[in-house]
């Protein structure tokens, strides 16, 4: 009677223990993510950006309720509000409301529209790229309009070839940065909507008009972010060059350290150390820079001049070549590293209370669409354009990594593993299915 009563008195407390249980997981939630780096919950640079973004943040989904599509958006959305309580999700039906659907410009149905402080973002794909994407877009306050002189052979923003920056500018395209072609044949300056001037890359001289108004623009107060590569060096661009008071050094530089990370040419730069500036504050990926000519500063002209890339201290200066590199010697004028090949720029702008900035590159090869996945290549790219545009808060958002998504194998290991899937694994599965036979034919 009693064992009765005890297996009784168990089965109600278990119940009790289930039913509070219960209780509690709909009062309270915890989530725990054990992944490298927290990946399956939003990345680093989600979570930074979410940081920045002061006040509510509403999101309107025009999902219909039947198709599954609610508890998806509902459960996605949920990732961003744990770190931002005051983002508010809310549904419209477009059979009920199909007015609202019209005047939002709504074309899919389970179309988000991002609204904060007055400015609205809509957003078709559901992932988390797109939407931070969309908030990066919102943060700065209003789309960005990137001037590209073009018509001289320089690398085009929107372009596939390889050594265009269509890839790279796609990105910023969904960030709100627009890119306007600036041809000097067709006009005499600058647009006025224009927040940066890009030079990327030219292969043929500029007319002295086009060289006057980038003079002009930059004494005026205007930003402008300057790619230039070995082998280009004069084009005209004296007077651009004196008014910045910065100069291109001859040849090209050649540096052997990137071997111990398995770059076997020396005219391409692996960069893992950067001199503290307002850019690569905080950053720590390596860059690579294929092909880069050595800069220096040669007057200030009222500018604060800071060193943003430096080859290392194995590196020299050469004449350009396209064979095997000549060795380092003194007597034919060749630098001993490190050497710049980055600067920024900036100064006060006359009655305003905003800074001019200026960076200019020795490379342009490393936001191209051959190399842009290289490394660090993007995130610095990113950082670059938006320093240049002001827009301070997204230049410092860390970007996502994780140790486990890359496996690099030495030529040993690559060796061991043909060794052992070719021609181990194979043999012990033979030899284990001729001994199985055998011992069958026995019995």
């Amino acid at each position: 009677m009693r064992r009765h009563l005890d297996s009784l008195l168990f089965a109600v407390l278990l119940l009790l223990g289930a039913a509070a249980v219960a209780y509690l997981s709909t009062r309270y939630s915890a989530t725990f993510d054990w992944t490298a780096y927290a990946r399956a919950s939003l990345a680093p640079q989600s979570r930074a950006l979410l940081k920045t973004l002061n006040g509510p943040l509403e999101v309107t989904s025009y999902a219909s309720p039947g198709r599954g599509l609610r508890p998806a958006i509902r459960s996605f959305i949920a990732r961003y509000q744990r770190y931002k309580p005051d983002l508010v999700l809310r549904f419209v039906d477009p059979a009920e409301y199909p007015g609202k659907v019209r005047a939002a410009h709504i074309s899919v149905d389970g179309e988000l529209v991002i609204q904060y402080h007055g400015r609205q973002h809509r957003l078709s794909q559901l992932t988390e790229q797109s939407f931070t994407d969309a908030l990066a877009a919102l943060l700065r306050g209003g789309q960005r309009h990137v001037a590209f002189v073009t018509g001289d052979g320089e690398r085009a923003p929107y372009g596939k070839a390889d050594a265009d920056l269509g890839t790279f500018m796609a990105t910023l395209s969904a960030q709100g940065v627009m890119a306007l072609p600036l041809n000097f044949s067709q006009v005499a300056g600058v647009p006025k909507n224009a927040s940066l001037v890009v030079l990327a890359s030219p292969l043929a001289q500029l007319s002295p008009g086009a060289v006057a108004a980038l003079v002009r623009w930059v004494q005026n107060g205007g930003n402008l972010l300057w790619l230039t590569d070995p082998g280009h060096s004069s084009l005209g661009l004296s007077p651009l060059w004196q008014v910045l008071g910065l100069t291109r050094l001859p040849g090209e530089i050649i540096d052997p350290s990137g071997t111990a990370m398995q770059v076997h040419n020396p005219r391409i730069l692996v960069t893992s150390r950067y001199p503290a500036n307002p850019i690569t504050y905080g950053f720590a990926m390596n860059t690579l820079f294929p092909g880069v000519v050595p800069l220096a500063h040669t007057t200030r002209n009222g500018w604060t001049i800071e060193t943003l890339l430096q080859s290392s201290t194995q590196s020299y200066s050469t004449s350009l070549g396209t064979g095997p590199p000549a060795a380092f010697n003194t007597a034919q004028g060749n630098l001993r590293g490190p050497l710049d090949f980055g600067y920024i720029l900036f100064r006060s702008r006359p009655h305003q209370r905003t800074q001019q900035r200026v960076v200019v590159m020795g490379d342009g090869d490393f936001l191209s669409n051959t190399f842009l996945y290289n490394g660090g290549n993007q995130p610095l790219g990113q950082r670059i354009f938006n320093w240049l545009l002001h827009d301070d808060r997204l230049v410092r958002l860390p970007p996502r990594s994780a140790p486990d998504r890359h496996l690099a194998l030495g030529q040993t290991g690559l060796n061991l593993e043909a060794l052992l899937f070719l021609l181990l694994l194979p043999l012990s599965l033979a030899g284990l299915g001729s001994i199985l036979a055998w011992r069958r034919r026995r019995h």
